[in-house]
């Protein structure tokens, strides 16, 4: 199980997902920059992420899940 927040995680992904931060907090760095440039993938890519981490389902930088509120 990851160290990450999945509440800090959330809320980065609800409120600055369209900038890539919760991907930048997740420590994968290569997919924020791409979220960043293309605008959360058009909002659509921002949205899915979104759900993800309330559903616990996002990954850390390690592939593992980032689960612990």
């Amino acid at each position: 199980m990851s160290t990450k927040s999945r509440l800090v995680l959330t809320l980065l992904s609800f409120f600055l997902g369209t900038l890539g931060i919760d991907r930048f907090y997740s420590g994968r760095w290569g997919l924020g920059l791409i979220k960043l440039f293309t605008g959360g993938g058009f909002g659509i890519w921002a949205l899915v992420d979104f759900i993800l981490a309330v559903c616990g389902l996002q990954k850390d930088a390690n592939k593992l899940p980032i689960t612990k509120w």
